[in-house]
């Protein structure tokens, strides 16, 4: 037996076997490191094929194996116990601090005393929530959520009219950004501070409620008054209401088993899926309290929001959602800009990966160079990242769908990345419970001069049959669940050419039933 000098905590063994073939006395030899790594089946296999041992010796060879690594082990164990021991004995080893490690190491390792799971906040106040706004308080949470949204949206429009001023005194560009942090951080503040209150509100709230003997709730939920009023001030809103125009369908896909699924054809801008109303009008209420009933549960609603290929809040239409976004409130999920910090992160990590994954499988050097040249922060076309919102007027979930100049053209096919996109988002659709999408039926949100009639018939088509055949694979993704499908186009389409689109959907789609709306948001 002689120490390995590579290896401070290795010993090399030598196993000798003897067996007998016919006439000869036969010894096998062979150096072992102890302790043994490997499965006493794999070495034993290993000796058998290397040195070519007789199959009749196989057995005995195993078992004969196995005791002396298990022997050879045990003495090496116990030689290690008898020095360690000599140490504790001759002081070279505390033995306090020996008994505290021993300690330490028992407790982390031992369930019995491991620390009880704490009770997560989030799940305590959604488990809360939903039962109340599914009791008579229901009206008081929407109040109360009313004031703090007319409070939000009067300090952004404050911010908005500040900001107007600034830029028509040319100030300097320092000090915009300076004003523009103090009014980013007075809003961030104040939304912390509504959320704050407004879930220990909802806490205290349930805790009476399950107090029988509480005279005091009555009061207690009156004590929010109602500012979802009927009045209407043209001057103070934000954003001009325009006359919307609706058409709904009923139909039945499947193959044997058919399942029925509403499709509505709306025309509207997209972002009036998400505004509030800040002094109201028909329907806002009832909409307010649609949405908060679904909110935990397994009707959900999305929406499809294109977006070019930077992760941000900063241009476009996103800086518009943003501001809608930000007009209200969410006491419920993480604010956008912090969901899309996540997404960055977890698309750097995905990137990396993939990047890792390539090399080593040896993609050629062009690959390499290809990969170099992306921009490892921004999306392709075709993928999208998803935004959770509770301040939302009839959005839950928001699918950022990234498209290219490329859907403006009018050569676009079935394997388009946004096709693509589209098909992956109902997939989501299925297996996350959202049966409310509603989808840009010609891939753009605004139009331009190159989008001729001829252009938008052919798009719709396109479109209409790419969902049709996704909607047919539904059946394989959730089992065949009722959803409801609202194609969207855009506020600028005339009308002649909305009722030629929706002529169009019922012969792709084979309608059951039909019924048409117009309708004023």
């Amino acid at each position: 037996m002689k120490k390995n000098k590579g290896k401070v905590n290795t010993t090399e063994k030598e196993f000798v076997f003897g067996f007998r073939a016919g006439r000869n006395d036969c010894v096998l030899k062979v150096p072992l490191q102890f302790p043994v790594q490997e499965n006493v089946s794999d070495l034993h296999g290993r000796l058998m094929l290397l040195h070519k041992i007789p199959c009749f010796v196989e057995n005995e060879l195993r078992s004969t194996l196995s005791m002396f690594i298990e022997s050879e082990t045990i003495q090496d164990y116990d030689r290690e116990a008898e020095l360690a021991l000599q140490r504790l004995t001759t002081g070279e080893v505390d033995i306090n601090q020996l008994t505290n490690t021993w300690a330490k190491t028992y407790s982390e390792t031992t369930l019995e005393h491991a620390r009880p799971e704490e009770p997560s906040w989030d799940e305590d106040f959604a488990d809360v929530y939903h039962e109340l706004i599914h009791s008579p308080a229901s009206d008081t949470l929407l109040n109360l959520e009313h004031n703090y949204f007319v409070s939000v949206s009067e300090l952004i429009s404050e911010r908005d009219m500040e900001l107007k001023k600034l830029q028509e005194r040319q100030a300097t560009e320092m000090d915009k950004v300076i004003h523009r942090n103090k009014w980013a951080n007075e809003l961030k503040q104040v939304t912390h501070i509504q959320k704050q209150e407004y879930q220990e509100w909802v806490i205290k709230l349930h805790q009476d409620m399950q107090n029988p003997n509480n005279s005091t709730i009555n009061e207690e939920i009156k004590v929010q008054p109602s500012q979802l009023t009927e009045e209407s001030e043209p001057g103070v809103r934000l954003y001009e209401e325009q006359r919307q125009l609706e058409e709904s369908f009923t139909i039945h896909l499947g193959a044997q088993l058919k399942t029925m699924h509403n499709l509505r054809l709306v025309r509207a801008d997209v972002l009036d899926f998400c505004k509030h109303r800040r002094h109201g009008s028909r329907g806002t209420k009832l909409r307010r309290l649609q949405t908060a009933l679904s909110l935990y549960s397994s009707s959900l609603c999305g929406l499809v929001l294109l977006v070019d290929n930077r992760v941000n809040s900063y241009s476009g239409i996103k800086r518009d959602f943003a501001t809608v976004s930000k007009e209200c409130t969410d006491f419920h999920f993480p604010r956008l800009e912090e969901q899309l910090e996540v997404v960055q992160q977890v698309m750097l990590y995905a990137r990396s990966q993939t990047s890792k994954h390539k090399d080593q499988n040896g993609s050629s050097c062009e690959d390499k160079n290809q990969n170099v040249e992306k921009n490892s922060s921004n999306i392709l076309p075709g993928e999208f990242y998803i935004s959770r919102h509770s301040n939302l007027s009839e959005v839950h979930i928001v699918f950022h769908l990234c498209v290219d100049d490329n859907v403006r053209s009018g050569n676009i096919t079935a394997r388009e990345p946004a096709i693509m996109g589209l098909r992956n988002i109902l997939k989501v659709c299925c297996t996350h419970d959202v049966t409310n999408i509603t989808i840009p039926l010609l891939l753009v949100h605004d139009m331009s001069e190159e989008m001729t009639i001829p252009w938008c018939l052919r798009r719709a088509e396109l479109v209409f049959k790419c969902v049709k055949g996704f909607m047919m694979e539904m059946a394989s993704w959730d089992g065949g669940i009722s959803r409801t499908v609202q194609f969207l186009v855009p506020q600028s389409i005339s009308e002649e050419m909305f009722y030629q689109l929706s002529n169009m959907l019922p012969q792709i789609f084979r309608v059951s039933s039909t019924l048409t709306l117009t309708s004023k948001r």
